[in-house]
């Protein structure tokens, strides 16, 4: 794609509800090569004024919690209220070999044949707590399609749940009871930025360690500030497996949801992400930048070396980078 007229076509596809098209958008927006950057930005820009009216949802939750089994199970009620559901399902790279698995499409077997879903699973690569380089972009492109929620699954490893929290409206965080001290299984940084705490797996006989889970967390909840004076976190005991408690879960999304607007801090807080947005492609561009430097290309595997023999210190390491892209007087 190269030419105005091809971008334009694309996004005209795109808006009309193209799942094909919005595939290819996607695979535009996630290409590394220089020339698709700037026809992705061009498509981008067409399609802004169609985005920012849905529901931005992030999940995460550790591995066997539940998450995508929850997704499937709260994606199929929406699409049968009447909702578009699109799931950026983050997968893991391996930091060995630089493969990712992408199964999401296969543990979301039915909403990934649901003809109001869309699921596109993208490996995470090596940015910063396994949230995928093009996550936020994917998520307007989605908007503009007409997906009026979007959910946003991490990996749960890593800072992938603060990186999350700061592109969603409302982040809900997945534990499952009965794997020994439930306060233990979370971490206090993730407890500090959660709107919702999801006990899944509430049935059968997990039901009364799901519920004395719940019990635990509003506890621990209750001694800290919330992260917004506007909202306390809630604590929801869930069965995605048994499809129990998903109106519930979908309610409080709502009740956050026309606080936030009403008081108009959730259009304060989109706006204060879109700067932090705007920090983090910088820090991208930077990197990139360095690695693309006709001097400092050749140049980088010696400091690394380096720094790894503590010949030279970090700090000095970086002050010749500065100087070489003379970003330093």
């Amino acid at each position: 794609m190269t030419s105005d007229d091809d971008t334009r076509q694309l996004a005209d596809e795109v808006k009309v509800g193209s799942r094909a098209a919005l595939g290819r958008a996607i695979t535009l927006i996630e290409s590394k090569r220089p020339d698709h950057e700037a026809a992705a930005q061009a498509l981008l820009h067409t399609l802004l004024p169609d985005t920012g009216s849905a529901v931005r949802l992030g999940m995460t939750g550790m591995p066997g919690a539940g998450k995508s089994t929850l997704i499937e199970a709260l994606g199929s009620k929406l699409t049968s209220d009447g909702h578009k559901v699109a799931v950026l399902a983050v997968d893991p790279t391996s930091q060995r070999t630089g493969g990712s698995i992408l199964g999401d499409k296969t543990r979301m077997t039915k909403l990934a044949i649901n003809e109001n879903a869309f699921i596109r699973p993208s490996p995470a690569g090596t940015t910063l707590g396994g949230v995928a380089r093009r996550t936020r972009e994917t998520m307007l492109i989605c908007e503009a399609a007409g997906y009026d929620v979007v959910i946003v699954e991490t990996v749960g490893i890593g800072q992938s749940e603060t990186t999350v929290a700061a592109m969603v409206d409302f982040f809900a965080v997945v534990q499952v009871a009965g794997a020994g001290d439930e306060l233990q299984g979370i971490k206090k940084g993730v407890l500090e930025i959660a709107d919702l705490i999801i006990v899944n797996k509430a049935d059968g006989d997990n039901l009364k360690r799901a519920q004395q889970a719940v019990a635990e967390y509003r506890a621990a909840l209750n001694i800290l500030t919330p992260a917004d004076p506007l909202w306390q976190p809630q604590v929801l005991a869930v069965s995605a497996l048994y499809d129990t408690g998903l109106d519930e879960l979908w309610k409080i999304v709502g009740r956050h949801g026309r606080i936030m607007r009403d008081a108009g801090a959730l259009a304060e807080k989109r706006r204060e992400q879109q700067v932090g947005w705007m920090w983090a492609l910088l820090e991208d561009r930077l990197k990139l930048a360095v690695s693309r430097h006709p001097l400092l290309a050749s140049r980088l595997p010696a400091l690394e070396v380096a720094v790894r023999e503590g010949t030279m210190t970090p700090t000095a390491a970086v002050n010749e980078i500065i100087r070489e892209l003379g970003l330093q007087k």
